[in-house]
């Protein structure tokens, strides 16, 4: 009996110091409350007291928060649409203020800072026409962006840590318009280039139609001059040979004339008493 008395009290006890402390983990945030009334904030990570009853502990994520806010339109300085798509990263900052302005609520807080995002983006945009937005460095609004919503969201206990634009399009009237008249600037562009080709390519072939002729004049004159100074060289040799020895060279010539006529198939009709068989009677 005794012993389930100390089994009770130890149980007793065990629940009492349970009902006592509670911890913190390194990606809380916590806020202690007496009787509704909040008394600390500032909580280390670690185990930590209450009194049961009469205080209460809320937690909240101190983690980077994602808000992927939808696409929206904003109007430009010259008065036209762009949609744009972005995000926004954020964390809890005074836990505090965090609470009282949102309850603690990630949703609520979302879509507060939603409202002044796009508030700061439509602050912004309406400064620069749609050039400046898609030629502009994205660091520059990034910068202009977080300078201009942070203070806001600080009102909320929120920390913004980055603000990305991931995306700018034009309506997709506007994006129909701009492409047509991008394809026309486009072909038109492409046929100055072609025009340009076939002039340039006629000037070539002109230029080489030209080439050619003079290079086959150059070789024709070249070919007549060898060939007159191969004829020349060939008659002097002949000559020299036939001065040499008059009677040897015709004999010569003749042996050649025998073998071309009788080597062929053709048939002749020569007197027998013909100088070319001169040869032939002195073999007797």
């Amino acid at each position: 009996m005794t012993q389930n008395k100390i089994l009770v009290g130890l149980g007793a006890l065990l629940f009492i110091s349970m009902m006592c402390l509670f911890t913190v983990s390194e990606t809380e945030k916590a806020i202690k409350f007496r009787l509704g009334e909040i008394v600390k904030n500032d909580y280390e990570p670690g185990l930590h007291v209450k009194w049961p009853l009469i205080n209460n502990v809320k937690k909240f994520d101190k983690r980077i928060q994602t808000m992927d806010a939808k696409p929206e339109r904003f109007l430009t300085a010259e008065k036209k649409n762009v949609i744009v798509d972005s995000f926004v990263k954020w964390r809890i900052g005074d836990v505090t203020i965090f609470y009282t302005a949102v309850a603690g609520d990630i949703d609520q807080a979302n879509l507060r800072l939603d409202q002044i995002v796009k508030d700061a983006f439509r602050g912004e945009f309406s400064k620069r026409n749609i050039k400046q937005l898609l030629s502009t460095d994205r660091q520059v609004i990034r910068e202009v962006l977080i300078k201009n919503a942070k203070p806001l969201a600080a009102d909320l206990g929120m920390e913004i840590v980055d603000v990305q634009v991931m995306r700018i399009d034009l309506p997709e009237e506007v994006s129909s318009s701009v492409f047509r008249r991008m394809e026309a600037e486009r072909e038109r562009v492409a046929r100055e280039f072609r025009s340009q080709g076939a002039e340039a390519a006629e000037r070539i072939r002109a230029d080489a139609d030209r080439q050619r002729v003079v290079t086959m004049a150059n070789a024709f004159r070249d070919a007549e001059m060898l060939r007159g100074e191969g004829d020349a060289k060939s008659a002097e040799i002949y000559a020299k040979a036939y001065g040499s020895d008059a009677e040897f060279f015709t004999f010569y010539r003749s042996l050649n004339a025998y073998k071309k006529t009788f080597t062929s198939s053709s048939m002749m009709v020569l007197d027998p008493d013909s100088d070319f068989f001169k040869y032939f009677k002195q073999q007797k």
